[in-house]
């Protein structure tokens, strides 16, 4: 073989390996992007997750205060009837010892 197609068949060999070498890179790149674009999306569904349970948090902290709200309304009412009883109760306790004594 000649100088010249020596120096052809090196440098078609070396084109060949740098094409390969080149394809595999552009591959792992293609994969890397397919990964990255998978984990963003993870990653928002999971954003918008949270923030719906953001939203479901808050509605659970205004029924836990209207709750509270509501347990010391009734509480005060109970005291009231409570109190109301024991009067009425006291109040003919005193009727009936009056008409004893009468």
């Amino acid at each position: 073989m000649s100088k010249v197609d020596m120096e052809l068949k090196k440098a078609f060999i070396e084109l060949q390996e740098k094409q390969i070498e080149t394809t595999q890179k552009l591959r792992i790149a293609d994969i890397q992007i397919e990964n990255l674009k998978r984990s963003k999306q993870h990653a928002s569904i999971t954003e918008r997750e949270i923030n719906s349970l953001e939203d479901v948090k808050e509605n659970l902290k205004t029924k836990q205060n209207s709750a509270e709200e509501k347990i010391k309304l009734l509480e005060n009412s109970k005291a009231y009837l409570e109190n109301s009883l024991k009067e009425a109760t006291n109040s003919l306790r005193e009727l009936v010892q009056t008409k004893k004594e009468a």
